[in-house]
């Protein structure tokens, strides 16, 4: 078991230095750490709003033209999918009603999305904010013990999902 984590924490290592590689100073990270250590990255590319109205509807969105990564060091779940140690790309699929958060297995640097790599599909709540955001935001919440929310801000939008610590 010890051999597994430490094998996952290397291939989360090389996709975070491919990442890295690859991006510009754009890129930012968004981290919750859990009450026993563990933690949970985000890493983006910042989108600022200018004249957009808004991210594009009904469609997968990779916000800098770039899927969002996901790195985490203990199993999660989200919704009612459960996600294991490792690294994953993350979009979303914006609406006006309500987002839907999209964590893919498919971590391959330049690969296009490929729904058949999906591993969890989950709605996410969605408000609006009183004041807007010039540029794409995600931070994290630490709202319990084992619970991580995300928010994702976007202009006067704001969404978020919880990741729970299995």
């Amino acid at each position: 078991m010890l051999r597994f984590a430490m094998c996952m924490l290397l291939l989360a290592g090389m996709v975070r230095s491919s990442a890295a590689q690859q991006a510009s100073s754009n890129s930012t990270t968004a981290t919750c750490s859990f009450q026993d250590g563990t933690q949970l990255t985000v890493r983006y590319m910042n989108e600022r709003i200018g004249g957009k109205s808004g991210p594009p509807e009904g469609r997968v969105w990779t916000p800098g033209g770039t899927p969002m990564f996901l790195f985490t060091q203990s199993a999660l779940t989200i919704g009612n999918s459960q996600i294991p140690v490792g690294a994953y790309s993350m979009y979303v699929i914006p609406r006006k009603e309500n987002w839907t958060l999209i964590l893919n297995k498919n971590v391959t640097e330049g690969a296009k999305y490929d729904e058949h790599q999906d591993l969890s599909r989950v709605e996410m709540q969605i408000g609006q904010l009183s004041e807007p955001n010039k540029e794409l935001s995600i931070i994290f919440g630490h709202v319990a013990p084992k619970q991580c929310n995300m928010r994702i801000y976007f202009g006067k939008i704001g969404t978020w999902a919880a990741f729970k610590e299995k």
